[in-house]
Protein backbone atom coordinates (compact mmCIF):
# COMPACT_ATOMS: atom_id res chain seq x y z
CA UNK A 1 0.00 0.00 0.00
CA UNK A 2 1.39 3.36 -1.05
CA UNK A 3 1.45 5.89 1.73
CA UNK A 4 1.41 9.69 1.51
CA UNK A 5 5.08 9.64 2.52
CA UNK A 6 5.93 7.33 -0.38
CA UNK A 7 4.07 9.65 -2.79
CA UNK A 8 5.91 12.76 -1.59
CA UNK A 9 9.34 11.09 -1.69
CA UNK A 10 8.58 9.74 -5.16
CA UNK A 11 7.79 13.22 -6.44
CA UNK A 12 11.03 14.55 -4.94
CA UNK A 13 13.06 11.79 -6.62
CA UNK A 14 11.35 12.50 -9.94
CA UNK A 15 12.08 16.24 -9.67
CA UNK A 16 15.74 15.62 -8.80
CA UNK A 17 16.15 13.33 -11.80
CA UNK A 18 15.22 16.08 -14.25
CA UNK A 19 18.04 18.22 -15.69
CA UNK A 20 18.00 21.93 -14.89
CA UNK A 21 16.65 24.33 -17.49
CA UNK A 22 19.56 25.60 -19.63
CA UNK A 23 18.55 29.19 -18.88
CA UNK A 24 18.98 28.70 -15.14
CA UNK A 25 22.50 29.33 -13.86
CA UNK A 26 23.71 28.47 -10.39
CA UNK A 27 26.33 30.38 -8.49
CA UNK A 28 28.40 27.19 -8.25
CA UNK A 29 28.21 26.78 -12.02
CA UNK A 30 29.70 30.24 -12.43
CA UNK A 31 32.61 29.33 -10.20
CA UNK A 32 31.28 31.42 -7.32
CA UNK A 33 32.03 29.78 -3.97
CA UNK A 34 31.32 32.72 -1.64
CA UNK A 35 28.04 34.60 -2.01
CA UNK A 36 29.96 37.89 -1.71
CA UNK A 37 31.51 37.12 -5.08
CA UNK A 38 28.00 37.32 -6.57
CA UNK A 39 27.61 41.03 -5.81
CA UNK A 40 28.43 41.93 -9.42
CA UNK A 41 25.32 40.07 -10.67
CA UNK A 42 22.98 41.60 -8.07
CA UNK A 43 21.25 45.00 -8.33
CA UNK A 44 23.51 47.87 -7.24
CA UNK A 45 23.08 49.33 -3.80
CA UNK A 46 25.14 52.45 -4.31
CA UNK A 47 28.77 53.38 -3.78
CA UNK A 48 28.13 56.66 -1.98
CA UNK A 49 25.66 57.66 0.70
CA UNK A 50 23.74 59.81 -1.80
CA UNK A 51 23.46 56.90 -4.24
CA UNK A 52 22.27 54.59 -1.48
CA UNK A 53 19.73 57.15 -0.31
CA UNK A 54 18.42 57.57 -3.86
CA UNK A 55 18.13 53.82 -4.44
CA UNK A 56 16.46 53.18 -1.10
CA UNK A 57 13.93 55.99 -1.56
CA UNK A 58 13.07 54.99 -5.13
CA UNK A 59 12.53 51.31 -4.33
CA UNK A 60 10.73 51.90 -1.03
CA UNK A 61 8.29 54.36 -2.59
CA UNK A 62 7.54 51.82 -5.33
CA UNK A 63 6.40 49.56 -2.50
CA UNK A 64 4.11 52.32 -1.14
CA UNK A 65 6.44 53.16 1.74
CA UNK A 66 6.28 56.78 2.86
CA UNK A 67 9.86 58.09 3.02
CA UNK A 68 10.58 61.46 4.65
CA UNK A 69 13.96 63.18 4.81
CA UNK A 70 14.65 65.40 7.81
CA UNK A 71 17.56 67.78 8.32
CA UNK A 72 17.59 67.31 12.09
CA UNK A 73 15.74 66.00 15.12
CA UNK A 74 13.56 69.11 15.31
CA UNK A 75 12.18 68.37 11.86
CA UNK A 76 11.68 64.71 12.83
CA UNK A 77 9.49 65.92 15.68
CA UNK A 78 7.43 68.11 13.37
CA UNK A 79 6.88 65.17 10.99
CA UNK A 80 5.76 62.91 13.83
CA UNK A 81 3.30 65.51 15.10
CA UNK A 82 1.88 65.89 11.60
CA UNK A 83 1.46 62.12 11.29
CA UNK A 84 -0.16 62.04 14.73
CA UNK A 85 -2.77 64.59 13.66
CA UNK A 86 -3.44 62.79 10.37
CA UNK A 87 -3.82 59.41 12.07
CA UNK A 88 -5.75 60.68 15.08
CA UNK A 89 -3.63 58.50 17.37
CA UNK A 90 -4.67 57.97 20.98
CA UNK A 91 -1.76 55.78 22.13
CA UNK A 92 1.69 54.77 20.93
CA UNK A 93 3.83 51.65 21.20
CA UNK A 94 7.60 52.07 21.22
CA UNK A 95 10.84 50.89 22.82
CA UNK A 96 13.55 52.65 24.73
CA UNK A 97 16.47 53.91 22.67
CA UNK A 98 18.22 57.23 22.25
CA UNK A 99 16.25 58.22 19.16
CA UNK A 100 12.81 57.03 20.31
CA UNK A 101 13.10 58.46 23.82
CA UNK A 102 14.07 61.83 22.35
CA UNK A 103 10.91 61.97 20.20
CA UNK A 104 8.05 59.83 21.49
CA UNK A 105 7.38 61.59 24.84
CA UNK A 106 7.01 64.96 23.06
CA UNK A 107 3.89 63.63 21.29
CA UNK A 108 2.12 63.81 24.68
CA UNK A 109 0.17 60.55 24.33
CA UNK A 110 0.07 57.38 26.45
CA UNK A 111 3.03 55.17 25.49
CA UNK A 112 3.35 51.40 25.80
CA UNK A 113 7.08 50.64 26.14
CA UNK A 114 7.96 47.10 25.10
CA UNK A 115 10.87 47.17 27.56
CA UNK A 116 8.18 46.87 30.27
CA UNK A 117 7.08 43.56 28.68
CA UNK A 118 3.42 44.34 27.97
CA UNK A 119 1.19 41.63 26.52
CA UNK A 120 0.36 41.47 22.82
CA UNK A 121 -3.14 42.74 23.62
CA UNK A 122 -1.66 46.06 24.73
CA UNK A 123 0.25 46.46 21.46
CA UNK A 124 -2.70 45.48 19.28
CA UNK A 125 -4.77 48.47 20.43
CA UNK A 126 -2.02 51.00 19.70
CA UNK A 127 -2.52 52.97 16.49
CA UNK A 128 1.19 53.19 15.76
CA UNK A 129 4.47 51.50 16.61
CA UNK A 130 7.57 53.71 16.52
CA UNK A 131 10.96 51.97 16.35
CA UNK A 132 14.54 52.49 15.42
CA UNK A 133 16.15 50.10 12.93
CA UNK A 134 19.43 48.27 12.57
CA UNK A 135 19.91 49.48 8.99
CA UNK A 136 18.26 50.52 5.72
CA UNK A 137 19.06 48.33 2.70
CA UNK A 138 19.44 50.39 -0.48
CA UNK A 139 19.49 47.39 -2.82
CA UNK A 140 15.91 46.37 -2.00
CA UNK A 141 14.36 49.35 -0.19
CA UNK A 142 14.14 47.23 2.97
CA UNK A 143 14.31 48.04 6.67
CA UNK A 144 16.43 45.70 8.80
CA UNK A 145 15.03 45.17 12.31
CA UNK A 146 15.82 42.73 15.11
CA UNK A 147 14.22 41.76 18.39
CA UNK A 148 17.23 43.00 20.37
CA UNK A 149 17.64 46.42 18.80
CA UNK A 150 14.13 47.34 17.71
CA UNK A 151 11.74 46.59 20.53
CA UNK A 152 11.09 42.87 20.34
CA UNK A 153 9.21 40.66 17.92
CA UNK A 154 5.71 42.15 18.05
CA UNK A 155 6.30 45.92 17.98
CA UNK A 156 6.96 46.12 14.23
CA UNK A 157 4.07 43.74 13.47
CA UNK A 158 0.98 44.41 15.58
CA UNK A 159 0.21 48.17 15.38
CA UNK A 160 -1.39 49.01 11.99
CA UNK A 161 1.10 51.84 11.33
CA UNK A 162 4.84 51.25 11.70
CA UNK A 163 7.12 54.29 11.81
CA UNK A 164 10.88 53.78 11.56
CA UNK A 165 13.28 56.46 12.79
CA UNK A 166 16.59 56.11 10.98
CA UNK A 167 19.79 58.03 10.25
CA UNK A 168 21.47 58.55 6.91
CA UNK A 169 24.58 56.75 8.11
CA UNK A 170 22.47 53.59 8.59
CA UNK A 171 22.07 53.23 4.82
CA UNK A 172 23.84 50.08 3.63
CA UNK A 173 24.31 48.98 0.01
CA UNK A 174 22.92 45.44 0.22
CA UNK A 175 21.67 42.60 2.42
CA UNK A 176 25.16 41.12 2.71
CA UNK A 177 26.32 44.34 4.34
CA UNK A 178 23.33 44.03 6.66
CA UNK A 179 24.40 40.57 7.78
CA UNK A 180 27.96 41.81 8.26
CA UNK A 181 26.60 44.58 10.48
CA UNK A 182 24.67 42.09 12.61
CA UNK A 183 27.75 39.91 13.07
CA UNK A 184 29.84 42.95 14.03
CA UNK A 185 27.15 44.15 16.45
CA UNK A 186 26.08 40.89 18.10
CA UNK A 187 28.87 38.42 17.35
CA UNK A 188 27.79 34.84 17.97
CA UNK A 189 24.73 35.95 19.98
CA UNK A 190 22.48 36.95 17.11
CA UNK A 191 18.94 38.09 17.95
CA UNK A 192 16.25 35.43 17.81
CA UNK A 193 14.25 37.60 15.39
CA UNK A 194 15.82 39.21 12.30
CA UNK A 195 13.59 40.68 9.62
CA UNK A 196 14.04 42.58 6.38
CA UNK A 197 10.82 44.60 6.06
CA UNK A 198 10.18 45.35 2.40
CA UNK A 199 7.05 47.49 2.11
CA UNK A 200 3.83 47.30 4.07
CA UNK A 201 2.28 43.90 4.76
CA UNK A 202 0.37 42.64 1.73
CA UNK A 203 -1.00 39.52 0.13
CA UNK A 204 -2.71 38.65 -3.14
CA UNK A 205 -3.38 34.98 -2.45
CA UNK A 206 -7.17 35.17 -2.75
CA UNK A 207 -8.35 35.78 -6.31
CA UNK A 208 -5.22 37.91 -6.91
CA UNK A 209 -6.79 40.79 -5.01
CA UNK A 210 -4.16 42.86 -3.22
CA UNK A 211 -4.92 43.22 0.49
CA UNK A 212 -2.80 45.45 2.72
CA UNK A 213 -2.24 44.67 6.39
CA UNK A 214 -2.97 40.96 6.15
CA UNK A 215 0.07 39.85 8.15
CA UNK A 216 1.28 43.08 9.72
CA UNK A 217 1.05 46.88 9.45
CA UNK A 218 -0.82 48.22 6.44
CA UNK A 219 1.19 51.46 6.57
CA UNK A 220 4.96 51.87 6.77
CA UNK A 221 6.71 55.22 7.20
CA UNK A 222 10.46 55.76 7.27
CA UNK A 223 11.91 59.05 8.54
CA UNK A 224 15.58 59.49 7.71
CA UNK A 225 17.44 62.25 9.53
CA UNK A 226 20.95 63.65 9.38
Amino acid sequence: MTTARDTILGRIREALSRPSHPGVRSLAGDGIRDVREARHVLPPGGETEEERLGNFTRLAEKLKVEVHLATGQLEVGHLLKKLKEEGNWDRIASHRSVITESQVPSLKLPVIWTDDEPGTEALEVCHVGITRCEALIAQTGSVLVTSKGCGGRALSVLPPHHIVLARRDQLLPDMLAGYDLLRDTYGDKLPSFISFITGASRTGDIERILVLGAHGPKRLTVIISD
